[in-house]
C-alpha cells in the first residue's frame, strides 16, 4: 500500500496538532513539569524538543544527507516556556513539510545511521510518524496525570 505525500503530511500535522494542544492546556506553568514519582517521566517540553529532533535526524539527516547537530540527551532535559515550545512545534513542521516533499520513498537513504538497515526513505518517513505517535501517547498520559493532580 503506497499513501501520497499529502496523505503522509496530513497524519504528522494532526500528531503535531496535538502536540501544540497538550502544551497550550498545560499553559506555562505545567509545561516543563515531569511526572516526578514515575522514573524516566518527561515534560511537555521536553517531549515537543524530542520528537522535533527525531523529525530533524531522520527526516533531514539520514534521508537527506544534510547534516543535523543533536543531543539526543539534551532534549529530554529541555525547558522553555509555552511560547517556544510551540515555536520549536513550528520550525519542526515546517521542515518536515520540506523533508518529505523532497524524500524518494523507493531510495535508500543518503545518510543511514551506522550498521543499521532501515530500509527505503518511505520507511524512514513511517519511523518518524512512528515517534511522533508513540511519544503524543505519553504525552498524552503526562497531561492528564499533571492536570488531575492540579485539581
Amino acid at each position: 500500500m503506497v499513501i501520497s505525500t499529502e496523505e503522509y503530511l496530513r497524519y504528522c500535522d494532526a500528531a503535531l496538532d496535538q502536540y501544540a494542544a497538550v502544551c497550550r492546556e498545560l499553559g506555562d506553568d505545567l509545561v516543563n513539569a515531569r511526572l516526578d514519582d514515575v522514573a524516566g517521566s518527561n515534560s511537555a517540553f521536553a517531549l515537543v524538543a524530542h520528537v522535533v529532533g527525531v523529525m530533524a535526524r531522520w527526516g533531514r539527516t539520514v534521508n537527506r544527507g544534510i547534516l543535523v547537530p543533536r543531543d539526543r540527551d539534551a532534549e529530554f532535559t529541555a525547558t522553555g516556556t509555552l511560547d517556544d515550545a510551540l515555536d520549536l512545534l513550528a520550525r519542526g513542521r515546517a521542515a518536515l513539510h520540506e523533508d518529505v516533499h523532497a524524500a524518494s520513498p523507493h531510495d535508500p537513504p543518503a545518510d543511514p545511521p551506522d550498521g543499521e538497515d532501515v530500509g527505503t526513505q518511505g520507511a524512514v518517513l513511517l519511523h518518524v510518524y512512528e515517534e511522533l505517535a508513540q511519544h503524543l501517547g505519553q504525552l498524552e498520559v503526562t497531561r492528564d496525570v499533571l492536570l488531575s493532580r492540579r485539581g
